[in-house]
């Protein structure tokens, strides 16, 4: 092999997914991107590095279906592009995995970076702008914070005090909407229910 060669082959920079497309990384293109792909990876994908309390992992699968229904209680009439950026907020992730926030800082501009590229190619494939308002992130930034809230208290031995200190105040869901949403669920379950509602929000 020459030595051209063989720099490629060692700065491979794509993912072959389970559908057999290839995803670029640096350079990644709203036609290699799957929903399939999005929800299997997803549902496989531990939240807060699977420090959690229950028989399976709480994925970024059942995450993305909590903060939408966050949005969905709270703004009811919000328009359903809204609800599926809401859905599609932490999507990347079915590549690059899901960092706890302490170690994004950690690391930089360059995670942002690979990150906000995804995320762009994966809102043009689903028929969403590349880069959203500026009031829509604000809608689902309070949305995730305040499933970022639920999760800390019910599943990741946050006190209360400090999950408001570092997320805000408790969403107030109703307790059958916290009883599904906050119980981990099986990685088939969550692939299942995500592509689910994604089919409702994917008009």
């Amino acid at each position: 092999m020459s030595a051209k060669a063989a720099s490629k082959t060692s700065t491979r920079a794509w993912q072959r997914m389970l559908s057999g497309r290839r995803l670029d990384l640096l350079d990644p293109s709203p036609l290699d991107i799957e929903i399939a792909d999005i929800a299997h990876g997803l549902a496989r994908v531990a939240r807060w590095n699977g420090q959690t309390h229950g028989a399976h992992i709480f994925s970024v699968a059942q995450h993305t279906l909590l903060v939408e229904a966050v949005m969905r209680e709270h703004a009811p009439r919000v328009d359903i592009s809204v609800r599926l950026g809401a859905l599609l907020h932490d999507a990347p992730e079915y590549v690059v995995g899901d960092m706890i926030s302490p170690f994004k800082a950690v690391i930089g501009g360059s995670y942002k970076a690979v990150e906000k590229r995804l995320l762009s190619a994966i809102h043009i494939r689903f028929g969403l702008p590349a880069a959203l308002s500026a009031d829509i992130e604000r809608q689902i930034k309070n949305a995730d914070m305040g499933a970022a809230y639920l999760e800390a208290t019910h599943l990741a031995g946050f006190a209360e005090a400090e999950a408001r200190r570092l997320f805000g105040s408790d969403p107030g869901l109703p307790a059958a909407m916290i009883e599904d949403y906050l119980t981990p669920w099986s990685a088939s379950k969550a692939e299942k229910r995500f592509l689910a509602r994604f089919k409702t929000l994917h008009r």
